[in-house]
């Protein structure tokens, strides 16, 4: 908890330094992004993570999907405040969420012969505290940037279905837990304003994070892998 009191203490900080040091007269922004998320590939992942211990668990149990089935669709919106011509500061929040289907690789029902399925589900809501380097200067015809910073990550992730047990009795089940998890967010684009009042933009965003799992709840593995690349659209409103 103080860990996380930490960060929200910083990037109210960053809000602060930015609206001290910015302007009456300068324009601020708002980017709305819509991307795509991509989760880091099971090799990359951090060691116990649940979303890879599921397709290797002891033979008959494993799961049958790719890691790569939770990549998806997200979406979300930064305020971008200058400071001076050159560097700006960012707060942000974006929205992704995923429910990949799921069936046990090696295991059918005894009765009917069909698969024994289940619904894996991930969502996350990244508040993100940045700050960006524009080596044109924010009022070049064409604008490249750089930036880093903070993210405070709550999630959610769940596994709903039919499960089979040791004995090889089938049951109907929700494992479930949520948590937040904090990490470094590194990023790079580029912008192009169409008039006084609007760009047009893209970026790549990095981020890496990873949660402990309740022990209790029952999962296969011990943490959950957070981290992965975005790559977005933005549309730009100055004022």
């Amino acid at each position: 908890m103080m860990r996380r009191a930490n960060v929200i203490a910083l990037l109210v900080a960053v809000l602060g330094m930015a609206a001290l040091a910015t302007p009456a007269a300068a324009q601020q922004q708002l980017s709305l992004n819509l991307g795509y998320f991509a989760l880091r590939g099971e090799d990359n992942r951090v060691a116990g993570d649940t979303v890879v211990e599921n397709l290797f668990s002891d033979f008959p149990f494993a799961l049958g999907y790719r890691v790569s089935d939770f990549n998806s669709v997200n979406f979300g919106a930064e305020w971008l405040l200058p400071i001076g011509d050159f560097i700006e500061a960012g707060v942000g929040v974006s929205f992704y969420q995923k429910t990949v289907p799921s069936f046990y690789a090696d295991l059918v029902d005894d009765v009917t012969g069909e698969d024994i399925l289940q619904d894996i589900r991930l969502r996350t809501v990244p508040v993100t505290a940045t700050i960006r380097f524009v080596p044109t200067g924010r009022n070049a015809t064409i604008q490249p940037y750089i930036g880093a910073g903070i993210g405070i990550i709550p999630w959610s992730y769940s596994e709903a279905g039919d499960f089979v047990d040791p004995a090889f009795d089938t049951f109907t089940w929700e494992y479930k837990d949520s948590g937040t998890a904090i990490g470094p967010v590194v990023f790079g684009g580029v912008r192009v304003p169409v008039s006084r009042g609007f760009a047009l933009g893209g970026e790549i965003r990095w981020q890496q994070a990873d949660s402990e799992l309740d022990r209790n709840v029952g999962f296969q593995g011990t943490r959950l892998d957070l981290g992965g690349f975005t790559y977005s659209a933005n549309f730009i409103v100055k004022f």
